[in-house]
């Protein structure tokens, strides 16, 4: 391995939206040292007033221990590719992004060939708003890291791991959990595209616009993510395509045995429905 020229606990961050925000100031109130890069530079500007201690020019990329793609994939995957020559050895890099599949063979393949490091992750955190204005350095406080590592030997990939901790500590996960890039495509279709679909979608019911005074908290619980970036969500919609399609279908032949027993007036079999989907909802809060 070619020496090493970063600098200890150095972070350089790439995208200042709502998650590479959270990460620069999470890291930046655990006393490491941040840099960052976004496409709109006042919005640096802005970060360096109170957050980053400057911006992630072609100088520093070599001085950091860890660099966060923190944008679209398709800008994570450009940057990494045009920096690849100037991340210094032993350097880990790491994304944010929310699809795996994509993200993880391109840049699993950029890495190849340089000393040092791409660990593909998605932080189980968020909100239905976007942008630096609404990040916060406690988002990640207990939330779940989801960690795609790379083909490396046992011992190898224990270190990696360990440093990956490390660095990322002042965050506060709760959890690491490890995973196959298309393992976590498959339930991430579930678990957050599909309730993105199924919010957004939910709101164009004409009652939306008449609500008040007649919603509560299971109206605010099924339309919280109706609000989204949609650029974003069209992005990562479409590089699982395949998974999150399969889940609407599976959605749309449910929903069609609710309506049918309904329309059929056919209260035994619309029972039965509700029972069905109380006990799964139990059985998986209980493993």
């Amino acid at each position: 391995m070619a020496q090493s020229t970063y600098v200890a606990d150095r972070v350089g961050v790439v995208g200042l939206g709502l998650m590479g925000g959270s990460f620069a100031k999470a890291e930046h109130e655990g006393g490491r040292e941040v840099y960052a890069w976004n496409r709109t530079h006042a919005t640096v500007e802005l970060a360096e007033i109170e957050t980053i201690d400057g911006e992630l020019t072609n100088d520093v990329i070599p001085t950091c221990e860890l660099i966060i793609l923190a944008g679209y994939p398709q800008v994570s995957i450009d940057w990494l590719q045009k920096m690849a020559d100037l991340i210094s050895p032993g350097a880990i890099v790491i994304d944010t992004v929310g699809v795996k599949r994509v993200i993880c063979e391109k840049c699993f393949a950029i890495a190849e060939g340089h000393d040092w490091t791409f660990v593909g992750c998605h932080p189980m955190a968020g909100t239905q708003y976007s942008g630096f204005a609404h990040s916060r350095a406690n988002m990640f406080h207990g939330a779940p890291m989801v960690v795609v590592p790379p083909q490396m030997d046992d011992f190898d990939r224990a270190g990696v791991l360990e440093r990956l901790k490390h660095l990322l500590e002042p965050c506060g996960f709760g959890s690491f959990t490890l995973s196959t890039a298309a393992f976590h495509d498959e339930q991430i279709a579930y678990t957050s595209q599909l309730a993105h679909v199924v919010s957004n979608a939910y709101v164009k019911s004409p009652a939306t616009q008449s609500h008040k005074g007649f919603s509560a908290g299971s109206y605010k619980d099924l339309t919280r993510v109706a609000r989204l970036n949609a650029p974003m969500w069209r992005e990562l919609f479409l590089d699982n395509a395949d998974n999150l399609s399969r889940e609407i279908g599976t959605l749309i032949d449910n929903l069609q045995q609710y309506k049918d027993a309904i329309d059929a007036r056919d209260g035994q079999r619309l029972e039965a429905l509700l029972a069905e989907g109380d006990r799964l909802k139990k059985e998986a809060e209980r493993r």
